[in-house]
């Protein structure tokens, strides 16, 4: 299938170093502000990239759950494919993509656990549903059909009749460090703005234009 007669023009308007806030993350919580108000429902949608101790590349799509200074974090099963790279490999990738606003995020740097704390706090907070899910599914692992993960939640659902699911061990947060940082703001004739923080050894940020 031939899609390059699928185009689009972006006319949205600019990003200049004077609009900048001076921390990425005061800058993200601005952009993501516009996309909430544009796009509520996917605006935390991200993709998440890591890469496994052989260095093969794997991505898939998560949710923000929170950012703040210290990172941006997600949850997930430790267990899964990409808790394991985790484990070979903290480093990891992620982009935000809000085309209603032509508008792109890009985050690399390390990753960590959240704390205990702070993963049952976030479990506690889901619907009951997911936190069944959580209890029963073994995220990435092979299942010979359907049917045996719907019989793991009924099995769960008399087990934790009274609505009390714990946090399983296997489950929790990561957050992703921030060491670099880009921004990319859509422009007419592909020639697109892109403003790109990076740390620096003194803990500070550095702001460079990069050629679109």
């Amino acid at each position: 299938m031939n899609v390059s007669d699928l185009r689009r023009e972006y006319e949205r308007g600019g990003l200049t170093e004077e609009g900048l806030a001076a921390s990425p993350v005061e800058q993200f919580a601005a952009w993501f502000g516009d996309a909430l108000a544009a796009e509520p429902r996917d605006a935390n949608a991200m993709t998440l990239a890591t890469v496994d101790a052989e260095g093969r590349p794997s991505a898939r799509i998560v949710l923000l759950k929170g950012f703040d200074e210290r990172g941006f974090v997600f949850f997930t099963n430790y267990e899964s494919r990409k808790g394991r790279e985790l484990a070979e490999n903290p480093r990891g990738a992620l982009v935000f993509y809000w085309s209603i606003l032509d508008r792109q995020v890009r985050i690399e740097g390390e990753v960590e656990r959240t704390s205990r704390e702070e993963s049952e706090a976030y479990f506690a907070s889901r619907p009951l549903g997911a936190r069944l899910g959580a209890q029963v599914s073994r995220q990435s692992a092979v299942l010979s059909d359907r049917g045996e993960l719907e019989r793991a939640v009924a099995e769960a659902e008399e087990r934790f009749a009274d609505g009390a699911v714990p946090l399983p061990d296997y489950w929790g947060g990561y957050r992703l460090k921030p060491r670099r940082i880009e921004f990319w703001q859509g422009r007419k004739n592909r020639l697109h703005d892109r403003l790109r923080y990076e740390q620096t050894s003194a803990g500070g940020w550095r702001i460079e234009r990069l050629s679109p």
